[in-house]
């Protein structure tokens, strides 16, 4: 039976991974997590808690992942997603560890990409934009060096937006679906308030991406880096009309100014065929039944 170790399993991700683990979707394994008082900086703590363990797969999720705190604070951005990366290779080699690191790194590294280059494939040479980006990028080369000097089986995950049951609001879907719920419940005026909502991104169900990070520890290719994403491109707009008519309401829409940020990328896609080549691995879950249990959750925590 294989031991699964987590790091930053209290987050979206990692609740996620808890109950897929538990239905068998990573096959006969035991799951570990990084305890949340534990700074992923901290190399010795984080050696002892791993040598504990001694687990057979390591998946390294613990990060500062919202961007615009990356603009606020870049040096702590920096410091916890590099070097906190560092320390877990430290942590590794020092145990000699034996298994497969899972690096979750973010398509946000590729930067501005032409349409013409769209979808994008692993091919596309990086050019991070913001400084979370810039340090996922970082951290990323950082494993792939030690893949190839320290023969450590590292495989790097470049996951596009996802979404889910339990994201926070700080969101763009979320916070949509928030809004919706309220005006469904009778809790907001039947006006929706929004950003730029005509820009395109490529979504997956976040379950889907946790049976990737599965099919990656179990085929995939060690040394490589694998898109995880649905292959299909959504505006924010059609995201909004779905979850509108999942809730029964018809509210105005609103731009608003406060929510609105320079955007380099109208639109964006991915390419995951390196990811459906080497694993099998097929995104299973409908758009729509995503969107309707994000809203469902909102649904439930609103009281008139």
């Amino acid at each position: 039976m294989k031991k699964l170790y987590i790091t930053g399993a209290s987050g979206f991700v990692g609740q996620h991974i808890a109950r897929i683990v538990a239905d068998g979707g990573f096959g006969p394994c035991t799951l570990h997590v990084m305890p949340d008082d534990l700074d992923i900086r901290d190399s010795k703590a984080l050696h002892a808690s791993l040598a504990a363990v001694q687990p057979d797969w390591v998946i390294h999720l613990a990060a500062r992942s919202f961007v615009p705190d990356s603009f606020t604070d870049p040096r702590e951005t920096l410091d916890v997603n590099l070097f906190g990366t560092l320390s877990l290779l430290c942590a590794l080699r020092e145990m000699k560890f034996p298994g497969r690191l899972l690096y979750v790194s973010s398509g946000d590294v590729y930067g501005t990409v032409p349409e013409s280059a769209l979808p994008v494939s692993e091919s596309r040479w990086p050019e991070p934009r913001n400084p979370y980006a810039a340090s996922k990028i970082s951290a990323e080369t950082l494993c792939l060096q030690w893949h190839r000097s320290e023969q450590l089986d590292v495989i790097v995950a470049r996951p596009f937006n996802h979404i889910g049951p339990g994201q926070g609001d700080r969101f763009v879907v979320p916070a949509l679906a928030r809004q919706v719920a309220r005006i469904a419940a009778g809790l907001q005026e039947p006006t929706l308030m929004v950003g730029d909502i005509d820009v395109t991104r490529d979504f997956s169900d976040v379950r889907d991406v946790v049976r990737a990070y599965a099919a990656m520890l179990g085929r995939g290719r060690a040394g490589q880096t694998y898109n995880v994403c649905s292959g299909r491109e959504v505006t924010i707009r059609s995201i909004l009309q779905t979850l509108c008519t999942l809730a029964g309401v018809d509210p105005a829409v609103v731009q608003d100014s406060a929510r609105l940020r320079p955007s380099e990328q109208r639109r964006m896609v991915a390419d995951c065929q390196r990811l459906r080549a080497d694993t099998g691995w097929e995104p299973t879950v409908p758009l729509e039944t995503s969107l309707q249990q994000i809203l469902d959750q909102f649904r439930t925590s609103q009281t008139p």
